[in-house]
């Protein structure tokens, strides 16, 4: 067997990391990809994952303003699958490189275009840097709190371009499927600020609850800036100054923690009784317990305490460096090294998920010459076009909280029928908060309660995975095997089955049976620690006080991401093994984990090699990476500003019309810019101090310089009230069985022939008789199921 995309030739016209690991991805899974660049090279080849990013391409120069340029890119195009461009707007047809133009030379083409705010409305003209849609839609007011001082603060890990990326992979994938039923190509949209809708997992509907029904849903009292972390999610510090992450968020978790911890005793303190439930008082009473007892120990005499106990989550808070050399990503393979020609040995990511019938493979950095020969093209099967591009994929999911169900919802947005089974009481995710998070984790799908600890509740799983296309499940290694649903059992029963292991370490190896939460793989791979800036945590002598408000920094650094992070690696998991199983007819096991998904949401340091220039840290306050690339405080509000080429930097000269910045020879060249970067900063701060932050974006757009304002709202009420989102479509109505109409995001990405499958949200049981029914279970069958407490149907009233 050969990998999914063997044959696809791929022309990747985009620019920097974004398209550049959307690319990667395919050429790991087989495909062809030839990097066609302007006169000069990709200008962000120089960034230090470059070399990475640009593993299993071959690069040529393509002066697209020149006739014979877009000649030349005409006649590939002919014999070319896929084409991924990442233009503003309007430039693409400038420059005869635009889906219209090379879908009309080649209708079977599937045309990739990724922009930074989508293709209409009133930003679609600004630069898509990610800082710049991180402040515009709201996300650096989520950190706010996390400095002590006010306002934004800059959101660091590169989270949209990692989710656009594998966004990109996925309608890609999808519109090739397409065009093996149809024989006509597509273009696959996505953009930078879709790829932040993973990541507000219950602002737009918060909103719209506590607007439309107040009484149920007052303001959340827990948001409170200066909050500290649950106890199940405490950041703790050792006797030798390390840092571990605490991520026990269920509640046999915790106890477990605290038996490991040697702190079972408190259980016969009444005020304790209930932990983790507690009031506030006697929560800080026993968080002030936690943080004294893992003073007593090192980090190294914990993790091993917590290893060997195996019902701990716990992780070190890390740097990507660190991260390479993880037990369990080394063993996965999720780790490789391999030589490049002039940098030596590359320590890198490998392939985002093991195909173990049709794996990938890390690329190698110089491939051969020659293009591969042929095309994967085939005839079209003769079906009817569909409604949406995965119409008639069913998964089936036994997932619970947000990593694994929000993966799935991205395969229901693009069409699939997801059928989610759940306990008899419901994904705990749905009792947690005010619940509005798990209304987007199970949107679009339908749900069926089972109890799995029964046998006729495994043997209606065996039924519906016998009828499923993809299966995917989040239990820790051997839970499946135990409840007779393991990939060998319904191998058997389903040899085209797409059995998806979304897991937290890993299927075997050293910590495969170990419980993985967001927080530890967000402390694992390196995100926490760049987006607590600078001097957090602090070295030295702390008092409990000073230990306990660096955890609440940590916490704020170390915030959801993570499992959005993980969803959308979950999604280019399955439909590469869904892909597979069409062109090479088999069913398989695909494994993924958490950690390798966060580790590709820091690709941008995930790797190693002599001389890889450092990555650039963030500043104790907050404020971003460089005087040039930051947040600054206005005469009213806040911007974020984003100078990153020579040009913009004129641009910004000519609009400030400050006579420091065009005199000082210390900001004469780039280089000296940053040299005297701090320098350099302190001037910026007082010329944004001049004007209002509506008048510097204004002002700085005109010119085509990227300054937007930071602080005019949450994510949440971005996406409720922004009008560019409503001009992209980016917001729909849907249904809810309770709540009625609620605005939902829309697609993260999208082809323009076919529309989303935009479903309304389910509640737990919603569909269980339904599905019993289509099964082949009669009438008494189903009431017996009832009555024997296999199943349960949600009531009227939680409808």
């Amino acid at each position: 067997m050969s990998a999914p995309l063997t044959g696809i030739r791929v022309l990747d016209l985009s620019r920097g990391p974004v398209g550049g690991v959307a690319t990667m991805i395919l050429a790991d899974f087989g495909a062809d990809v030839t990097k066609l660049e302007p006169p000069g090279g990709d200008p962000f080849v120089t960034l230090a994952a470059a070399p990475m990013w640009l593993r299993g391409k071959r690069r040529r120069e393509l002066d697209l303003k020149s006739d014979a340029g877009v000649t030349d890119l005409h006649a590939l195009v002919s014999d070319a699958d896929v084409v991924v461009t990442s233009y503003r707007p309007g430039v693409a047809a400038h420059l005869g490189a635009d889906a219209d133009t090379l879908r009309a030379l080649n209708p079977a083409l599937v045309y990739c275009a990724i922009t930074g705010f989508g293709p209409r409305g009133p930003y679609s003209g600004y630069k898509g840097y990610e800082g710049v849609v991180a402040a515009l839609s709201g996300r650096m007011m989520s950190f706010e709190g996390q400095p002590e001082r006010p306002g934004p603060a800059y959101a660091a890990v590169q989270v949209a371009g990692h989710t656009v990326a594998q966004a990109a992979v996925h309608g890609m994938i999808a519109a090739l499927l397409l065009r093996r039923r149809t024989g006509q190509g597509d273009v696959v949209e996505t953009s930078l600020l879709q790829g932040m809708i993973p990541y507000d997992l219950a602002g737009l509907y918060t909103q719209q609850l506590m607007r439309n029904f107040p009484d149920h849903f007052p303001a959340d009292a827990n948001l409170a800036l200066n909050r500290q972390p649950t106890l199940q999610y405490q950041p703790v510090r050792t006797r030798d100054g390390g840092w571990i992450q605490l991520g026990n968020l269920l509640e046999h978790l915790f106890h477990a923690f605290l038996g490991a911890a040697d702190l079972s005793e408190i259980y016969a303190d009444p005020r304790f009784t209930n932990a983790p439930q507690l009031t506030l008082e006697d929560r800080e009473a026993l968080r002030e317990i936690i943080l004294t007892r893992m003073q007593e120990r090192t980090l190294a005499e914990w993790m091993e305490t917590f290893i060997a106990d195996g019902n701990v989550a716990a992780e070190p808070f890390a740097t990507p460096e660190a991260g390479l050399s993880h037990p369990q990503l080394v063993h996965n393979g999720d780790v490789v090294t391999a030589i490049h020609p002039t940098l030596g040995p590359v320590t890198q990511l490998g392939p985002l998920a093991r195909l173990h019938a049709t794996p990938g493979v890390a690329a190698p950095f110089v491939p051969g010459a020659a293009p591969a020969a042929g095309s994967e093209r085939s005839a079209a099967s003769g079906e009817p076009a569909p409604r949406y591009p995965l119409e008639g994929v069913t998964v089936l999911e036994l997932a619970t909280i947000i990593a694994a169900p929000l993966g799935c919802v991205l395969l229901a947005d693009l069409g699939a029928r997801v059928i989610k089974v759940e306990t008899l009481e419901g994904d705990g995710y749905r009792t947690m908060g005010q619940g509005a998070g798990a209304i987007k984790t199970n949107t679009g799908k339908e749900s069926i309660c089972i109890n799995l600890r029964t046998a006729a509740g495994q043997e209606i799983v065996r039924r519906l995975a016998a009828r499923a296309d993809i299966l995917v499940h989040n239990y820790r290694s051997g839970t499946p095997e135990r409840l007779g649903i393991g990939f060998d059992d319904l191998h058997q029963l389903n040899p085209r089955l797409v059995y998806v292991n979304a897991v937290g370490y890993g299927v075997d190896g050293p910590y495969a049976r170990r419980p993985s939460t967001h927080p530890v793989a967000g402390a694992a791979t390196g995100g926490a620690l760049w987006q607590a800036g600078a001097g957090t945590p602090p070295d030295g002598p702390l008092t409990l006080d000073e230990v306990r408000e660096a955890g609440r920094r940590l916490t704020r650094a170390n915030e959801v991401n993570p499992d959005p992070n993980s969803a959308s690696v979950y999604a280019t998991a399955a439909l590469l093994g869904l892909y597979a199983r069409e062109t090479q007819g088999i069913g398989q096991r695909v494994d993924s984990n958490m950690f390798i998904a966060n580790a590709y949401a820091n690709s941008d340091d995930f790797l190693s090699y002599a001389g890889k220039p450092p990555r650039p840290p963030v500043d104790p306050e907050i404020y971003g990476l460089s005087a040039l690339y930051r947040l600054y405080e206005t005469a009213e509000g806040w911007v974020f500003l984003a100078c990153v080429t020579d040009r913009e930097w004129d641009a910004l000269l000519q609009a400030t019309g400050d006579e420091r910045l065009a005199t000082d020879p210390a900001f004469a060249t780039r280089a000296q810019r940053q040299a005297h970067d701090a320098m350099l900063a302190a001037v910026l701060i007082s010329v944004f101090r001049a004007r209002t932050a509506a008048a510097w974006e204004a002002e700085l757009a005109a010119v085509d310089v990227a300054c937007v304002q930071a602080a005019r709202s949450t994510p949440g009420v971005f996406w409720d009230q922004d009008a560019h989102v409503r001009a992209n479509g980016f917001v729909v109505e849907a249904s809810h069985p309770r709540w009625g109409t609620l605005r939902r995001h829309g697609p993260v990405v999208s082809l323009r022939g076919l529309p989303p499958r935009m479903g309304g949200a389910s509640v737990a049981g919603d569909s269980t008789d339904a599905i019993l029914r289509e099964l082949g279970y009669d009438a008494a069958e189903v009431a017996a199921l009832h009555t024997a407490g296999v199943v349960r149907q949600a009531t009227a009233e939680e409808s």
